[in-house]
């Protein structure tokens, strides 16, 4: 069986801890789109982790971790972060890597630096990881697989020195950067060899033989909904799609495999990086917010940059969780919220005068002013917690206040940072 693990939103939304936690139960982790751009924080028995490439299952001894092909593989960041978990006491994982996936080169982190500095105030609030820049190759046909570095050398140089023509009449005409050299590139490529070689599998292969041996795979899945490029706040999203929908094509398995997509949204609203956000708080609301959110304030994984803060969006969360395809919601860091003596929640925009509770396009989104309905708090501290009936009323009413503007069944309600700060519906 397989079951996707995404987010609803704009990302940071807890979904590696929920993925850590339900990876105990699961035989196989795939990261299955994105890149080195996004960081999901897992806090367990082995320490607080910042994971950028590995999937949060990693700390499971007995399961196999998998970066699939739709993955922008960051060789030098998957290898840091391997030595780093291995370093806090966790056992070597199992990795295995696709044969189809490609790889981000150090050009493409220089072309993504080069454009933001470019664009200056008009930028796209990029992590700088070269994301953009290898999708952009990736469907040019002059990106890197990873079968290609085992392939005849002399037809690789021959690629190789075609895109440095390519890059360079922008370096040079462009950004006015330095040019690049088919043998730094070379030199590059080879060194990755080395590195991944032994990882490399046929992932879609090794995915449908334990599929018919029965095995539970879950499919985790980088930022959110609204990050999406064609169903997000275009063009302020990510390269690659975040829907479940794109676990099939990002991991290799039959579409219909996933038979349960989890869905994970805050208790509250947070994003990093430019674009729309309707509920968004500002002053000493905010930073409030921030300091007490998360696991240690909210700050990215990625940039540690400060995390822009909003009230719940029910509008937003609920166009998410429809278009991933949601069975289940898992509402995270509800104990956050503990300090408020009320909480104001999003339920619909007004646009040009009139009120929707749908979520609209980019350019009407820019013009949304938030419709809010405020909540009375709980005013205690709810961590520990294991039972849904023991939380207290007003913590029961805003969860079940959100379940039905959402229209979706929250089954999982998170009440802390740790693995087992977990209350089941």
């Amino acid at each position: 069986m397989v079951k996707a693990v995404v987010g609803a939103n704009w990302g940071d939304e807890g979904k590696g801890k929920i993925t850590d936690m339900l990876a105990q139960d699961a035989d196989i982790v795939v990261r299955f789109q994105g890149g080195a751009n996004a960081g999901h924080t897992i806090v367990n028995n082995y320490g607080k982790f910042a994971l950028h490439t590995l999937p949060s299952g990693v700390f499971n001894d007995h399961t196999t971790s998998i970066i699939g092909n739709g993955v922008a593989l960051n060789i030098p960041v998957l290898f840091k972060e391997i030595q780093s978990i291995v370093e806090k006491g966790v056992p070597t994982p199992d990795i295995k890597v696709s044969d189809r996936a490609q790889m981000v080169m150090s050009y493409h982190i220089k072309f993504d630096e080069y454009e933001e500095e470019r664009l200056a105030g008009k930028s796209f609030g990029s992590t700088k990881s070269g994301i953009a820049p290898f999708y952009s190759d990736k469907f040019a046909k002059i990106g890197f697989q990873v079968s290609e570095l085992f392939e005849d050398e002399a037809a690789l140089r021959e690629k190789v020195q075609n895109i440095c023509d390519k890059k360079n009449v922008l370096l040079e005409h462009l950004y006015h950067k330095p040019l690049l050299t088919a043998d730094d590139i070379m030199e590059e490529l080879m060194q990755y060899k080395e590195m991944i070689a032994p990882y490399v599998c046929d992932v879609s292969l090794l995915l449908w033989n334990a599929l018919k041996e029965g095995k539970e795979i879950l499919l985790e899945g980088q930022l959110g909904s609204l990050k999406d490029p064609d169903h997000g706040i275009y063009p302020m999203v990510t390269s690659s799609s975040t829907l479940a929908a794109y676990g099939a094509v990002g991991a290799g398995v039959p579409p219909y495999e996933i038979k349960k997509i989890i869905t994970v949204c805050k208790a509250y609203s947070s994003a990093v990086g430019a674009g729309a956000f309707v509920s968004e708080i500002f002053g000493e609301d905010a930073d409030e917010l921030r300091r007490r959110g998360g696991d240690g304030g909210e700050y990215g994984a990625t940039t540690g940059r400060p995390r822009r803060m909003g009230w719940f969006d029910c509008v937003a969360s609920k166009y998410g969780c429809r278009i991933q395809g949601t069975t289940d919601v898992a509402f995270t860091v509800l104990d956050v919220l503990g300090y408020l003596d009320e909480i104001p929640v999003c339920v619909g925009y007004e646009i040009d005068g009139e009120v929707t509770t749908e979520f609209p396009t980019t350019h009407l989104l820019e013009k949304a002013k938030p419709v809010l309905e405020v909540l009375p708090g709980w005013k205690c501290d709810i961590r520990g917690i294991k039972k849904y009936e023991d939380l207290p009323e007003n913590c029961r009413k805003y969860v079940e206040f959100v379940e039905e503007k959402l229209g979706f069944p929250i089954t999982m309600v998170s009440n802390g940072p740790g693995r087992e700060d977990i209350i089941y519906r």
